[in-house]
């Protein structure tokens, strides 16, 4: 925070609680000519109905004060003045590791004892699993949404059909370092907006579909400029020994994008980038294997139950 903002906020929090204090005193205070307590101000309405003279009880205007009392202790205590850390000197992210450390203690043993299990073995115990599926929901679930099924853009979990491959080791890597997809725009490359009808004619054929016989032929010729990734079959690049691009199968009817024709041009005209967090030094390798387990067992039988 720069000086100017931090005195900026300290001014602005002291003088508002300074000026809460003048108006209760001011407007407290006796004026001249005021009718005594009890008895009528002078103002009446429809001939009977009339406004007395009947302040706070003390007691509620003492709770006023004994409220800016409490402001100015817990701005001395806690942070709240600009750049002043209180005289505590509480941070939430002291906070927040004060309790992550608790936890640790607590459930720490628990978790290096699930990561000494194969994730094959792990998926098949019913406990650790349950945990797992906790921390899909708290991490994961956001993205791939609580059954694990996907959305535009993000993967399901719950099919065979991986970017960067579906054994047990790289679902872990994945999850501890991330990935970074790119789909590059490719309609200057094919040509224009013609190239691109062409070869999304092409892919929208490769899953089973009716196009354009003769758009197909000629997209067909130029998906060479896509094989480089995603094969000359098509397949994807995990298919073609190259997981590590997460290129995807173009010949099934799984979409990460949508399916149709229209999202295909689009994909290719305009091209896609995606991200997946690493959360290595978020949830560490312990929990990290655990939810690897989980994420194995959607689309996996696992080696023993127990």
């Amino acid at each position: 925070m720069s000086n100017f903002l931090n005195w900026y906020v300290i001014v602005l929090t002291v003088g508002n609680i300074v000026a809460c204090l003048w108006l209760i005193r001011w407007s407290s205070k006796r004026r001249p000519g005021e009718a005594a307590q009890g008895e009528v101000t002078g103002h009446t309405w429809d001939e009977d109905l009339a406004e007395y003279n009947n302040p706070l009880p003390r007691w509620w205007l003492w709770l006023f004060y004994i409220t800016i009392v409490f402001g100015f202790i817990y701005l001395a205590l806690y942070p709240g003045l600009g750049n002043y850390a209180g005289y505590l000197g509480w941070t939430q992210e002291g906070q927040y590791k004060a309790e992550m450390k608790q936890a640790d203690d607590r459930y720490g043993k628990i978790f290096a004892q699930y990561a000494q299990t194969p994730i094959p073995v792990l998926a098949g115990n019913t406990k650790a699993m349950e945990s797992g599926h906790r921390l899909f929901l708290n991490y994961c679930s956001q993205c791939h949404g609580s059954d694990a099924g996907g959305a535009v853009g993000f993967p399901s979990l719950r099919d065979k059909d991986w970017l960067y491959g579906g054994d047990p080791d790289t679902i872990q890597q994945t999850i501890l370092h991330g990935r970074n997809g790119n789909m590059p725009p490719m309609a200057a490359a094919l040509g224009g907006e013609q190239g691109v009808n062409e070869v999304a004619a092409y892919v929208w054929s490769l899953s089973g579909h009716e196009a354009d016989p003769a758009l197909v032929e000629a997209g067909k010729a130029k998906f060479a400029v896509c094989a480089g990734c995603h094969g000359m079959d098509g397949r994807g690049s995990a298919a073609n020994g190259m997981p590590t691009i997460g290129a995807p199968n173009l010949t099934d009817n799984i979409w990460l994008y949508h399916g149709s024709l229209g999202a295909i041009k689009l994909a290719i005209n305009k091209g896609h980038q995606g991200q997946m967090p690493a959360w290595k030094d978020f949830l560490g390798e312990d929990k990290v294997h655990l939810l690897a387990a989980y994420v194995w067992s959607l689309s996996n039988q696992p080696s023993t139950a127990q």
